[in-house]
């Protein structure tokens, strides 16, 4: 009997079938890595052609995290040891809500954990605590902040002993949820411009709070919604006078306005309470919309500290002017965007974290009848997560010295330190927000068609850290703050004036801008000199001494014919790039101090060659800037280059090493992908094989 014809193209298609079935088996079951060491993955031999250092990562994790280790690790048990308070991946948003009440009652009342005492004893406790919750789910984060920084610190910064004796206690135990009802329909940035009224009838002893139209109302309100019981309203403070004009504006000022029954939770009479409803992210923050209705509230609800109200209605201050006081009421707010720098950078490490393991584990493609590599092997990925890498220790170290120097400010109330500190915070905030934001991005793009399964989280996080590039501060008006302080700074050092802490640094780099560029020192090459932190800082300060000289010239020059808002307008990129210049000074400073200070040897070498790293890809992405001033000749541009692709490639052979010293619980990077030996077993069981 013939044999039937065999149509040859479609065996060449079932044999084609079977080896992509055997390839994708290969990594859905990955050769098992050895249970003694599950948390390292082993290098392939094109890894290790450069010298690999060799990290105590417990030593660098202890250096990382200092003395506030205990309490996080507190933090973090108590929810693993609670899987029914960890956020699952598909929940609706009141669920949402509900859940993040409960997490948060959870942490205060049973793990013992009181963020409001910790605000006040020790800031930097707060801020630790702050970065476990974020972990666990940003809306914790968020929710936690606007309890006990933004409510409780209005009360107990803008009021006085009388408040913190009467509110205190329930704002700590949670009996007291409030509100911070800053923001506007119309009005969000220019907190100034905020059209809510207070004004005082001396007859009744009290204040009557009005909206006076739809844009005077306070939007995107924390708490507002579903859970809160008081609200902290900014408003103008108006007082009746005896002459035409028939009230005075004494500008805004804080008030305590209750808005629910502390026993019904239903809402009060004069008070309309709307749900801004499901958001981009963060839908675990029940955020509303507030408006009053000739609301009294009695005169002692007034925040007074800086302003108060006598019972005949006379105003008295220590301050002499709206805008003092104005200047020192937002003073006092500032550590909200502390936590939001701080709280950045550790969504940066979670993303990195998961996005390195999966890249270390994730082979695709190889040289001819060899196994395939590691994508982490590729230029290309180290190109994107190398820097990126090296740019998270350096927030790290830059944003733990804004908490140690916002501790020390609310310790001494020293005037210098409070305006370096909001100066800083401004920067800072701006500055890792908006990396933070553009590198989740590309976390998950280099994570492939797997990044974008909501179970590995990137999705998530990039969703919920999105608004930390607004609130507390649009970003953009943030670091024109910090672009007008250099520029005070800049006018009070040619007048002889004295230069705060943060910006001493500018009258020496400033007579070196003034000078001519070292034709020789442009030239030099050798390893030692770029990675010599003197080079790196030098080069750093040059550029931002350059940018805010010729910026300051611009602003005299278009002054003449625009007016000083026209001429600002005029040269906003101008002024944006001198702040975010000015800002990574700061933070290259902050992780060259981080490396010098290290005491375990292995630890600093692998901090140093990190930071050379930040410092040498600063450098190249803006090398056309020092090339046009012939700071640095073409010669040495090249070995820049050079230098900054092998230093990428030696960190990516301790990038294992470098996140495990985060020390971030596995069911934080709960991300499948970033699971390692079982990754794909658990990626596949998600979805139902």
């Amino acid at each position: 009997m013939q044999a039937p014809n065999r149509d040859p193209t479609a065996e060449d298609d079932s044999q084609s079938a079977a080896r992509r079935i055997q390839r994708l088996s290969l990594h859905l079951t990955p050769a098992a890595i050895s249970p003694d060491d599950h948390r390292q993955i082993s290098r392939l031999e094109c890894a290790k052609a450069a010298a690999k250092l060799n990290v105590d990562t417990k030593s660098l994790s202890s250096y990382m995290r200092g003395k506030h280790r205990e309490i996080q690790d507190k933090v973090m048990d108590y929810f693993n040891n609670r899987p029914d308070l960890q956020t699952p991946v598909e929940i609706l948003k009141d669920d949402h809500r509900e859940l993040c009440m409960r997490q948060l009652t959870g942490l205060v009342r049973e793990a013992g954990i009181r963020p409001f005492r910790y605000i006040v004893e020790d800031p930097a406790k707060y801020f630790a605590v702050l970065e476990a919750v974020g972990g666990v789910d940003m809306s914790l984060g968020i929710k936690m902040g606007v309890q006990y920084s933004l409510w409780g610190g209005s009360v107990i910064n803008l009021g006085t002993k009388k408040h913190k004796d009467k509110y205190f206690d329930g704002i700590d135990n949670l009996e007291y949820p409030g509100c911070f009802a800053m923001t506007e329909l119309h009005h969000g940035s220019n907190v100034q411009g905020l059209q809510t009224m207070a004004t005082f009838d001396p007859i009744t002893d009290e204040f009557v709070i009005d909206t006076p139209n739809d844009g005077a109302i306070k939007w995107w309100i924390g708490n507002a919604a579903v859970h809160g019981k008081f609200a902290t309203v900014f408003a103008k403070l108006m007082l009746p006078t005896h002459d035409e004009r028939g009230v005075s504006d004494m500008g805004v000022h804080a008030f305590i306005v209750p808005i629910r029954d502390m026993k019904t939770h239903q809402t009060l009479p004069g008070i309309e309470i709307n749900d801004c409803g499901h958001k981009v992210g963060l839908n675990g923050v029940d955020n509303g919309a507030l408006r009053f209705r000739a609301v009294r509230i009695p005169r002692d609800n007034l925040l007074n500290r800086f302003g108060d109200v006598s019972r005949d209605g006379k105003y008295t201050s220590s301050l002499p002017s709206i805008n003092k006081r104005f200047a020192a009421t937002l003073g006092e707010l500032v550590g909200g965007r502390v936590g939001l720098a701080y709280s950045s950078g550790s969504v940066l490490k979670v993303a990195g974290t998961i996005a390195i393991r999966y890249s270390l584990l994730r082979q695709q493609f190889g040289p001819p009848k060899q196994p395939e590599v590691s994508i982490l092997d590729y230029q290309s990925q180290q190109h994107k997560l190398m820097p990126m890498l090296a740019s998270t220790y350096a927030f790290h170290f830059a944003t733990l010295h804004l908490v140690e120097k916002y501790s020390e400010m609310k310790k001494t109330h020293d005037e210098q330190l409070v305006a370096d500190v909001h100066s800083l915070s401004a920067g800072l905030k701006a500055y890792v927000t908006s990396y933070t934001a553009k590198s989740l991005s590309i976390c998950r793009e280099a994570c492939g068609g797997h990044g974008y399964a909501a179970v590995n989280r990137f999705g998530s996080l990039r969703n919920d850290h999105d608004i930390f590039q607004t609130f507390e501060g649009d970003n953009t008006v943030l670091l024109q703050q910090v672009a007008g302080d250099l520029l005070k700074q800049y006018k009070e050092k040619f007048q002889g004036g004295t230069l705060t802490v943060t910006w001493n640094y500018l009258r020496e780099s400033m007579n070196s801008y003034l000078s001519q560029p070292n034709p020789v020192t442009a030239r030099w090459e050798s390893e030692d000199h770029l990675r010599d932190p003197k080079f790196q800082l030098d080069a750093f300060r040059y550029r931002t001494s350059r940018l805010l000289q010729s910026v300051a010239v611009r602003l005299r020059k278009h002054s003449k014919t625009l007016g000083s808002f026209g001429a600002w307008n005029r040269c906003l990129n101008h002024l944006l790039t001198l702040a975010e210049s000015h800002i990574e000074s700061v933070i290259l400073a902050k992780f060259i101090e981080a490396v010098q200070n290290c005491p375990d040897a292995s630890s600093r070498a692998a901090l140093k060659l990190v930071c050379d790293l930040y410092a040498l890809d600063q450098i190249w992405k803006d090398i056309g800037t020092y090339r046009n001033v012939d700071y640095v000749a073409p010669n040495k541009a090249k070995a820049i280059h050079k230098l900054t692709a092998y230093l990428s490639f030696r960190v990516r052979n301790i990038a294992g090493e470098l996140i495990d010293a985060f020390d971030i619980p596995d069911y934080v990077t709960r991300a499948p992908i970033a699971m390692q030996s079982d990754a794909y077993s658990q990626y596949t069981q998600h979805v139902g094989f």
